[in-house]
């Protein structure tokens, strides 16, 4: 089981909260077609290593999070407010 710490109400269980998707993916502007929007949604990488997400704490202050976490290891690097931009940190060897 995974441990979040929320930034406002401390550590939680991963039970708390609901995974909301991949934060590194930016809407399309409203132009910009079906062919783009349809992209957005449905096409997402399958990454390997360190990874930037959405998370929503349903079970506790209800806001949204963005976690860094390593989709082998399923390490938590950093857990910020939905406005923060973390960086990924550099796997080994790449």
């Amino acid at each position: 089981m995974l441990r979040i710490r929320c930034p406002w109400c401390g550590e939680r269980d991963e039970t708390e909260f609901r995974y909301r998707g991949d934060a590194s993916q930016s809407r399309p502007a409203a132009d910009a077609g079906l062919a783009a929007f349809s992209a957005y949604v449905y096409e997402r990488k399958n990454p390997r290593g360190w990874h930037l997400e959405w998370w929503l704490h349903v079970g506790g202050c209800r806001r949204l999070l963005k976690l860094v976490r390593h989709t082998l290891t399923h390490e938590i690097r950093v857990v910020g407010t939905a406005q923060d931009q973390p960086s990924l940190p550099q796997e080994p060897g790449r």
